[in-house]
């Protein structure tokens, strides 16, 4: 699966200031990571972002926002945004925005080496 070229870039410079930012393939797309968690990603034409589980309802009253899902069960607070919900830099901007002031309360899910 490729990502959309265009969504990178403006995600790129949406988020050029955070520090401790890394890029890592994930979940078929490429997957912004910020103090080691996983907070926005692009993956195809649509961007994936972690936000707070209690502001997915109200995102999913937008068009082009649904939940994603793997398999039959429901990734709590994880959301797929089209172009549709994005089209503007306000819209977009309030993607990012939501993702970033989550990523500070959120859990590392930075999997612990077993010790032998």
């Amino acid at each position: 699966m490729t990502s959309n070229e265009k969504l990178l870039a403006r995600v790129r410079e949406a988020l050029a200031d955070q520090k401790d930012m890394e890029e890592k393939r994930m979940f078929g797309g490429i997957c912004f990571m910020i103090d080691d968690k996983m907070c926005i990603g692009v993956n195809k034409e649509e961007m994936l972002c972690r936000i707070d589980p209690v502001e997915v309802d109200a995102a999913l009253e937008h068009n082009g926002v649904r939940e994603m899902t793997m398999g039959d069960r429901v990734a709590k607070g994880y959301i797929f945004v089209s172009d549709e919900a994005m089209k503007t830099k306000k819209q977009f901007d309030h993607w990012i925005n939501l993702s970033l002031a989550f990523n500070k309360f959120a859990k590392s899910s930075k999997s612990k080496k077993s010790k032998k």
